[in-house]
């Protein structure tokens, strides 16, 4: 099977690992002329517009697949008319613009933050009388990791939030007062079965996600089970989506979904009995789903910035490097570690290291 990937960032990186040895081979359309899993298969390297390499693609794959949603939607539908796109141009499209995606989940009677468009100054005012404040103006696209987003406190600076913005179609959203953010990750095969992973717990700094925790048994896996077969449902969904949650007290709250494999979802390598990158794979080519159980407790770090040094991490019992082979740079995600553990006072102390090497390396103060 060849698979197609519009993308050739770490996530194409890691579901080409993944696939090899199902005997897969791939083929990345991404810009970049160092993109991290060229490596792995055809680089092409080209715009995603460029209609050459389209024809490329098309004749060089059994199947399509994103590893990011900013992909061109003419490109997308190119290789949905061709009945080589999974999932669909509409899937991706609509987690393109955030306006849109509330509203799919508004249809689909799934909770949120309260939201208004904001398409002009004029527009602010009468949208803060539907949000209230705190509340956070959104570009509607391109917004990822922290970009794209400005806190208003205050009336008074809603139109500096704006401006600040660069005066784009935005989304004003509440602030929800979560205990803390959740995602759900699952899975729909071409036959329509869905299977989901252990929520994971996650923890942001600047923005970006730093830890993700493996939470086998949350009592609240059930409803977001059921929120997140609703959406796959919805969809006609072929491949891995994750969804991100607030969690208020027994009640969740849809934040936005990824129509992708997740950076949230990265400990299933290790840490489950299939990992969502081969799941995706096995979903994209029509084969059976693999088992999505934890096996025991896992948790993963981002490396951002800087990777910590790699003696020092594998002295680490239980831990899984995985090094993006990116060059360093702010904010930029180097790479990550999975952490395992027996037991979960075990993976609580060697995470805490973990991270104390992470934030070393970023230049970050000590972690709390």
């Amino acid at each position: 099977m060849r698979i197609g990937i519009l993308g050739g960032g770490q996530l194409a990186r890691m579901l080409a690992l993944a696939g090899t040895p199902l005997g897969m081979r791939f083929m990345f359309l991404a810009p970049e002329a160092d993109a991290c899993a060229a490596s792995l298969g055809t680089h092409l390297q080209a715009p995603f517009t460029d209609q050459d390499a389209w024809a490329t693609l098309a004749t060089g794959a059994d199947r399509v697949t994103c590893e990011l949603e900013h992909v061109p939607l003419p490109t997308l539908q190119y290789f949905h008319q061709r009945g080589l796109l999974a999932p669909s141009d509409e899937a991706v499209a609509i987690a393109q613009e955030r306006l849109h995606e509330k509203e799919l989940l508004n249809r689909l009677e799934l909770p949120t933050a309260q939201y208004a468009a904001v398409d002009s100054a004029a527009d602010m005012a009468s949208a803060l009388a539907i949000t209230g404040l705190p509340a956070i103006l959104k570009t509607r696209r391109m917004g990822y990791d922290g970009k794209g987003q400005a806190m208003i406190r205050e009336p008074g600076e809603a139109l500096a939030a704006w401006h600040s913005l660069g005066e784009v179609p935005a989304i004003l959203e509440s602030v929800v007062p979560f205990e803390r953010e959740l995602s759900i990750i699952g899975v729909r095969g071409r036959d329509g079965v869905c299977r989901f992973w252990p929520l994971s717990e996650n923890r942001h700094r600047n923005g970006i996600l730093r830890l993700s925790l493996c939470r086998p048994g949350n009592p609240l896996q059930a409803l977001a089970e059921k929120y997140c077969e609703r959406l796959l449902v919805a969809l006609d969904y072929v491949g891995v989506l994750a969804l991100e949650l607030f969690q208020c007290g027994d009640e969740l709250f849809a934040n936005e979904y990824a129509p992708r494999v997740h950076n949230s979802g990265h400990w299933t390598i290790e840490g489950a009995v299939t990992s969502q990158f081969e799941n995706h794979l096995r979903a994209v080519a029509g084969l059976p789903l693999g088992c999505t159980e934890a096996r025991g407790h896992s948790a993963m770090v981002n490396f951002i910035g800087n990777m910590p040094d790699s003696r020092q991490l594998l002295d680490i019992p239980g831990l899984h490097l995985h090094s993006y082979g990116k060059s360093a740079a702010p904010g930029r995600k180097l790479g990550h570690a999975t952490l395992c553990g027996a037991t979960a006072e075990q993976l609580a102390k060697n995470t805490e290291r973990l991270i104390e090497l992470a934030d070393a390396a970023e230049g970050a103060p000590p972690h709390a």
